[in-house]
């Protein structure tokens, strides 16, 4: 549990940049906001056509009992709901930090300077940044659909799927706002992902403390600068005890 707060910490100490940098921080306000916008639109579209797309895929349902096909509909459209939300944190996360790759490259290296010296040897690269987006939203799809399924247990299927969808999306996040600070050390995506397994608490409770904040109303945009600078100290963190005696 100690190593899991001390996760969600770090995104805390990625706030306190926009106290140390706030001109820094504020750039990277301007992708997020963009890219937000767009999502934000698409989940006022859902919320006002969910009831009819629940019917629309549940039409086997119409025969039921009036107080059976309602509970069922419910479910379903939980469900949904769950599914788009893990789709949104993970889309929006993989699409801003391409469109701003040059606003939160300065702010993770930023972090890295006042950090001390690193062994950075390579830039992380727009192209990079496109394959590791184009991954991470097919890694989202699956999980929202796993949500979607588990959504359907009777009675406790929509905790168990809220709870799968936000520690599972929070591995996500982690994992790849992590990367850029990895990546540019020349650890691969293998090392990467067993350094984070290693650390599997720390890396969750970062994670989890940042899909939370992504799902306050417009919190994904006020997060992201922060989650970046975080995830640098997250990185860091996870390198000094691997190479701790």
């Amino acid at each position: 549990m100690r190593e899991f707060v001390r996760g969600a910490g770090l995104l805390g100490r990625g706030f306190a940049y926009w106290r140390r940098r706030p001109g820094l921080m504020a750039l990277g306000l301007v992708p997020a906001a963009i890219v937000g916008l767009l999502f934000l639109s698409g989940l006022i579209a859902l919320g006002i056509f969910l009831p009819a797309i629940t019917e629309a895929v549940t039409p086997f349902a119409d025969g039921w009992p009036g107080v059976w096909a309602t509970v069922f509909r419910v479910a379903v459209g939980t469900a949904l709901l769950g599914a788009a939300l893990v789709l949104v944190a993970v889309s929006f996360t993989a699409l801003t930090l391409v469109v701003g790759e040059p606003f939160y490259e300065r702010i993770w290296r930023a972090v890295e300077t006042d950090l001390g010296p690193s062994d950075i040897e390579s830039p992380y690269g727009f192209w990079r940044s496109v394959g590791d987006a184009v991954g991470l939203i097919a890694r989202g799809v699956a999980i929202a659909a796993a949500a979607v399924l588990i959504g359907l247990i009777p009675v406790v299927g929509a905790v168990l799927s809220t709870v799968f969808a936000v520690l599972f999306t929070g591995w996500l996040l982690a994992d790849e706002l992590s990367s850029r600070a990895l990546t540019a050390r020349g650890i691969g995506r293998a090392a990467r992902r067993r350094l984070l397994r290693s650390h599997r608490a720390r890396v969750l409770g970062f994670g989890v403390a940042t899909q939370l904040c992504f799902l306050v109303p417009l919190g994904a945009v006020a997060t992201m600068p922060a989650a970046v600078a975080g995830s640098t100290r997250l990185a860091r963190s996870l390198l000094d005890d691997a190479t701790a005696p």
